[in-house]
């Protein structure tokens, strides 16, 4: 369990460097919106795949797996699609339930 948190944590870090980087500019148009907009969601979402089988209320363990597909299936989408919304949705939902049910520390 020790390495699943340390893998979705890298994750996390490697996710939140996507992010900074796309907003700040740092490379070419296009490579900024490549990991603002589409390497962002795909770590976000294989985080939460990771987080799912360690939440301590096992109902929620399904939501988390939607949550993640949602998150890589929007991001897969073309920009212009308006469900390309669906990562946002993903994110929220990955994000709200990773804060309100957190896994037991034994």
């Amino acid at each position: 369990m020790r390495n699943q948190q340390s893998i979705q944590g890298i994750l996390s870090i490697a996710a939140l460097i996507c992010l900074g980087a796309g907003w700040l500019n740092l490379f070419s148009p296009e490579i900024n919106h490549i990991l603002s907009r589409k390497i962002f969601y795909y770590l976000i979402g294989a985080s939460f795949l990771i987080q799912a089988p360690t939440l301590s209320n096992k109902n929620f363990t399904y939501i988390m797996y939607a949550a993640a597909l949602l998150c890589v299936v929007g991001a897969s989408l073309p920009e212009e699609s308006k469900f390309s919304v669906l990562k946002t949705i993903g994110l929220l939902g990955g994000i709200a339930i990773s804060f309100t049910n957190r896994p037991n520390r034994s």
